[in-house]
C-alpha cells in the first residue's frame, strides 16, 4: 500500500457507528501525542498470539507508545512466538475441534490459543533460561519486575540466537530496546509465573522474593505517572486499553490512589479508548463504560472517551496504523 492508503480507506468508508468511533479515537490519539501527551497501552486476551506486535513494535519505536501494562500471557507469548513462532500450528476448522481432538494436542504438547497451537517445548526452552536469571538474582539479593527478567533473558546471546526473522515484530524486544517499563499484574496467572511457583516449591529457589509483587509494580506504576503526566505543560497521560481485565484495572486506578490515597494533586487520565466486545449490563468490569470511569476519579468529563465494540485484533492494528501515517 502507498502511505496513506490504510487512512485514505478508513476515512471514506468508516462514517458511522462503531467504524467512526473507531477513526475518532484514532485522530484523539494522534493529536494527544502531537501535543506532547504519553500513552500507556494495557494489553489484554491473547494479543501477542494474535500479532498484535507487528504493530504494537512499530508504535514503541515510533515513540507513540510509552508504558505496557498487560497480563502474563501476553508478556510471555511475545518471547514464545519470537523464538518459536515457525513451529507453531494453525487450525482453520478450530471450531470443530472435539474435546477428544483438544486431548489428541495436549498429549502431542501444543497448547491452544482459538486458531493456534504453541509448542511446549517453547515454554520449557524459556524456563530454563528464567530459571538461571532467578538463581542469579537470589542469589545477588536482587529484585526485579516479571518483565525485567524477560528483558535480561532477551539480551542472552545464546537465547537470541533462536530468533527467526520476525525480531522487528516483537513488542517486548521493541519495549526493552526503547526504554518502556511494562507492568504485568496478575503475574502468577501465566505459564511463567506458574513455573516460578514450581521452582520455589521445589527448592530450585530460595523464597519468592527475587520477582517484585504486584503492590511493588503499582508503586513503580504510581512512580512513573506523577515523572510522565506533565505538569500542565503537555496533555497528562492517555490509556488506550486493549479488551478488559486486570491489565487495564491494575493501571488505570494509578491516579484514584495517587489522589485519594497518597492525597497528592495530579492530572487525571487525558485520553481514554478502550476496546472490547463486552458488555457493562452482564456486570463485567471488562466492559465498564467511560463514564462510569469518571464516578472512581480515574477520569474527568473533559477527557476524550471512546468506546468501540468490536474485535482487538481488528480494530487495534487499524487505530495503530492511523496513528502511524499508514
Amino acid at each position: 500500500m502507498q502511505l496513506g492508503a490504510i487512512r485514505d480507506f478508513m476515512s471514506t468508508h468508516y462514517l458511522h457507528f462503531n467504524a467512526r468511533e473507531l477513526v475518532e479515537a484514532a485522530k484523539a490519539y494522534e493529536a494527544h501525542i502531537e501535543k506532547g501527551g504519553k500513552m500507556l497501552v494495557a494489553i489484554a486476551g491473547a494479543m501477542s498470539t494474535g500479532e498484535l506486535g507487528i504493530s504494537l513494535a512499530r508504535m514503541i519505536r515510533a515513540g507513540k507508545v510509552h508504558a505496557i501494562s498487560c497480563t502474563g500471557a501476553n508478556l510471555e507469548e511475545d518471547v514464545f512466538n519470537l523464538v518459536a513462532g515457525r513451529e507453531y500450528e494453525i487450525i482453520s476448522s478450530w471450531r470443530d475441534l472435539s474435546a477428544t481432538d483438544d486431548l489428541r494436542l495436549c498429549e502431542k504438547g501444543m497448547n491452544r490459543v482459538t486458531d493456534t497451537c504453541i509448542p511446549e517445548t517453547v515454554m520449557r526452552h524459556i524456563e530454563g533460561c528464567l530459571l538461571e536469571a532467578w538463581k542469579r538474582a537470589s542469589a545477588m539479593g536482587e529484585r526485579k519486575l516479571p518483565s525485567e527478567f524477560m528483558f535480561e533473558i532477551l539480551g542472552d546471546p545464546e537465547l537470541r540466537r533462536h530468533f527467526h526473522d520476525g525480531t522487528t515484530n516483537s513488542w517486548l524486544l521493541a519495549a526493552k530496546e526503547s526504554g518502556v517499563p511494562v507492568y504485568v499484574p496478575g503475574w502468577e496467572d501465566s505459564t511463567t509465573g506458574n513455573i516460578f511457583t514450581a521452582s520455589v516449591m521445589l527448592g530450585n529457589l530460595p523464597d519468592h522474593s527475587c520477582v517484585k509483587s504486584g503492590t511493588e509494580q503499582f508503586q513503580s506504576l504510581i512512580e512513573w505517572y506523577e515523572e510522565s503526566h506533565g505538569a500542565g505543560e503537555t496533555p497528562s497521560v492517555g490509556f488506550f486499553q486493549v479488551g478488559g481485565g486486570i491489565a487495564g484495572d491494575f493501571a488505570i486506578c494509578a491516579v484514584p490512589c495517587i489522589i485519594q490515597d497518597l492525597r497528592r494533586e495530579v492530572p487525571h487520565w487525558d485520553y481514554f479508548c478502550q476496546v472490547t466486545d463486552a458488555r457493562p449490563s452482564y456486570g463485567g468490569y471488562s466492559g465498564a463504560s467511560a463514564n462510569e470511569k469518571i464516578s472512581w476519579g480515574k477520569l474527568l468529563p473533559t477527557a476524550p472517551r471512546f468506546e468501540i465494540n468490536s474485535d482487538a485484533t481488528i480494530v487495534t492494528p487499524l487505530i495503530f496504523s492511523w496513528v502511524l501515517g499508514d
